[in-house]
Order: C-alpha cells, then sequence, then structure tokens
C-alpha cells in the first residue's frame, strides 16, 4: 500500500466510523484543541469529555485561563491526574498572553516553546486548528505505525521513535489534514488497540507488516519491566473542635505539585506516637488517633502505601491558616483541588481501601 493509499483509505474509514463530533470539533480554536490535546495525554476521551466541558465552562479562553487562581484550575482538574499538566497549561497561558498578544502561535517552533507542549501536540494543534499540514505521533498513532511498519521496539527509545516519525511524516497527507489527524488517532483507540486489534475491521490490514506475519501482538514493543519502589506514609485527618480539617499544600513540583493534601507524619513513627509527632511537627494537641484501613497509591514510578489515621484537636498553638496550610469544613475542601486519594479519603473513607 502506497503512502497515499494508506492516508486515503484511512479517510475513507474516517468517513463511516471515525469520530466527528467530539467538543473540542466545535468552534475549533487553538485554545480548545490544545486543552483537549493535554487532557487527552495518559487519559481516553470517554473519561476527558465531561472534565472538558466543565474546563471550558470556567475557562472559555486563554485569558480567563491565564488569570484564575491555582486551586481554582487545579480544581478543575482533580480526578483527571498527572497534575504537572494544569501547571504547565496555565503557565503555557500565561505565555501566550505576555508573549504572544493572547493569539496562540501557529509554527511547530513557536508552540514547542510553551510549557507542556512537545512535539506531536504541536502538530495536532497546528493540523486541528489552523488546518496546517503537520505529523502527529501519539500513543495511537505509534501504535499503528509500529504494526503497520512491524518497528520492533519500545517506541521509547529514541532510535524506535525515530523510525516512526519517519513513517507519520510519510504518510500525512496534504490534504484534509484535519481528518487525517482525528482518523488516525480514532484508528488507533478504536481498532488498532493494544489488546485484541479488530484486524478484520481495519482499513489498513492489506498493507499491515504485523498483521500479515500474524504478529500484531508483538507491536509496538513494550516497555523494559523495572520494578516499582514502595514507599510508606501517614496521612492524618486532623479535626478541631469546630468540625475543620486541616489541609496542606503540597510543593509546586514533584506528586500532586501544587495540590492541597493532608498532612503527613514519618512512616518510622508508631500508632502510639502519632500524638506527640502532631504537637512536635504541627503544634496541635490531639486527642488518640482512629487508624483507617490502610490502601496503597501506584504512581507512574512507585507504589506509596498510605495509612491514614484520624485525630481530634484539642488545642493549638502552631498551624494557622495561610498559603500552606488552610483549615477548612469537609465540604470546603472538597471544593479544592485535591488528588483522587485524599478525596475518597474525605468523603468515604472505607472506600478508600478499593484505591
Amino acid at each position: 500500500m502506497t503512502a497515499d493509499c494508506f492516508a486515503e483509505n484511512l479517510l475513507k474509514w474516517y468517513d463511516n466510523h471515525g469520530r466527528h463530533d467530539l467538543p473540542w470539533h466545535h468552534n475549533r480554536t487553538a485554545y480548545r484543541i490544545w486543552v483537549s490535546e493535554i487532557m487527552l495525554q495518559q487519559t481516553q476521551v470517554a473519561t476527558v469529555i465531561p472534565y472538558y466541558l466543565a474546563f471550558m465552562e470556567r475557562f472559555p479562553d486563554v485569558q480567563s485561563l491565564a488569570e484564575a487562581p491555582v486551586d481554582d484550575v487545579l480544581s478543575h482538574w482533580s480526578g483527571l491526574g498527572y497534575y504537572a499538566r494544569a501547571r504547565n497549561l496555565q503557565n503555557a497561558a500565561q505565555t501566550v498572553m505576555d508573549e504572544f498578544g493572547g493569539a496562540f502561535p501557529d509554527t511547530q517552533e513557536a508552540l514547542e516553546s510553551l510549557k507542556g507542549i512537545g512535539r506531536s501536540t504541536a502538530a495536532a494543534i497546528i493540523a486541528q486548528a489552523f488546518g496546517k499540514r503537520a505529523a502527529i505521533l501519539d500513543g495511537n498513532v505509534k501504535r499503528v505505525l509500529a504494526r503497520y511498519h512491524a518497528v520492533p521496539g519500545w517506541p521509547g527509545q529514541t532510535s524506535v521513535l525515530k523510525q516512526l516519525w519517519e513513517h507519520a511524516e510519510e504518510h500525512t497527507p496534504s490534504e484534509r489534514i484535519r481528518d487525517y489527524t482525528q482518523g488516525i488517532m480514532d484508528l488507533g483507540a478504536m481498532v488498532c488497540t493494544r489488546s485484541r486489534p479488530k484486524c478484520n475491521d481495519c482499513p489498513l490490514q492489506k498493507g499491515c507488516a504485523a498483521y500479515a506475519r500474524k504478529e500484531t501482538n508483538l507491536y509496538p514493543g513494550s516497555k523494559p519491566k523495572k520494578a516499582k519502589p514502595e514507599k510508606t506514609t501517614w496521612m492524618v485527618i486532623l479535626e478541631d473542635q469546630n468540625g475543620r480539617i486541616l489541609l496542606e499544600r503540597r510543593p509546586p513540583n514533584g506528586i500532586w505539585g501544587g495540590l492541597w493534601s493532608l498532612p503527613e507524619l514519618d512512616p518510622a513513627y508508631g500508632a502510639d506516637e502519632l500524638q506527640e509527632a502532631c504537637e512536635r511537627n504541627l503544634g496541635l494537641d490531639c486527642g488518640e488517633p482512629e487508624l483507617i484501613s490502610g490502601f496503597r497509591h501506584t504512581f507512574s514510578h512507585y507504589h506509596l502505601h498510605i495509612q491514614p489515621a484520624r485525630l481530634g484537636v484539642t488545642g493549638q498553638q502552631g498551624v494557622r491558616d495561610n498559603g500552606q496550610h488552610k483549615w477548612l469544613h469537609r465540604h470546603e475542601a472538597l471544593a479544592l483541588g485535591l488528588p483522587a486519594p485524599i478525596r475518597t479519603l474525605l468523603t468515604n473513607p472505607e472506600q478508600a481501601t478499593l484505591l
């Protein structure tokens, strides 16, 4: 199958089977496409749609996002995970306002200068928002091309990625670029799936090297497995006599960066030492701790064993409301940007064990 046939057959399939009515297809501005592309990194379309609609309602344009309080942005991202995406999103919006006069640039180089935008995301904005030819290579496209050309190896390797980019450039047409980029993403998401691909429904079947060899399961190659480290922490739900809970802002970088979370204590403390630890570290007098069932939360590069404990606060000298700490009633806390496990702990501690 020639490069032209590749695009031609894909577009015929897209016309009949692709997704034509996604929220970001309406009023297709660079801003709206950009937000959708960032949300779709590491996240499926069905999950993204309600978040996207709520985000657009609150931040309808780049200026509103740039000027919003960071807590508001993180709150609207809460539950999507990979929170650096939200911080980068606002940082890029501020750059667009400050350096580009509020208008999104339409070149690869300028878009890649914005925080959180890489080569494929920049290309998707160029193609989808501006209708200009640009080759994309997200996870779905990598899978389609790796199978079609039987490219061995894990796409995270530089040499493999280089081959896939060459194939992406080769197959990207000059016409109907919006439909082509959406179509190849849809094909990867709906037909050329990670497991049990629907090869009999694929418009590219005749030219697919992996299908011809009956080796679709071998492409793309898997990431080399490495055992994830195991970490442990105490998380304390500290509730004062007015029913308010103490929240602590996470550092701006790293896991859950910038979100509000529960205070953590060194796992070396025993349960009978938590009262003393709260006084020593936070300046709080507390009652006896009530232990809640612990659970494990998995991040991309380690497992975290969380042991929650609830303590009533009887007196305080140390922690007041400031930029790093807040005393809030539960309904107020739940309005902030919270990591998903913390949100579950505050609403239904028993369900946290299922995370």
